[in-house]
């Protein structure tokens, strides 16, 4: 087992700075305080979701409502007068 000083970590329980270490065992991952004792023990199971960004949103599909348009010519100055 390996572990490794976090630097500039402050320990939770007593506050001292540079004094916290990390460690895998058993699945889970272990901080630890050199000065007091204090142990943490965390899990991760699963990955962490992604956070909805604007970039990640799926927006629901747009039906688009379907129009034909007829365009007559506008009648010439020579046709209005006669």
């Amino acid at each position: 087992m390996k572990k490794r000083f976090i630097a500039g970590a402050t320990c939770p329980q007593c506050k001292a700075q540079d004094r916290t270490v990390m460690y895998h065992s058993e699945g889970k991952d272990y901080r630890e305080c050199i000065a007091c004792g204090f142990i943490e023990a965390r899990l991760f199971d699963s990955q962490p979701q992604e956070l909805e960004t604007r970039g990640n949103r799926q927006e629901p599909q747009r039906q688009s409502e379907i129009q034909v348009l007829h365009f007559t010519p506008n009648p010439s100055k020579d046709d209005s007068d006669a």
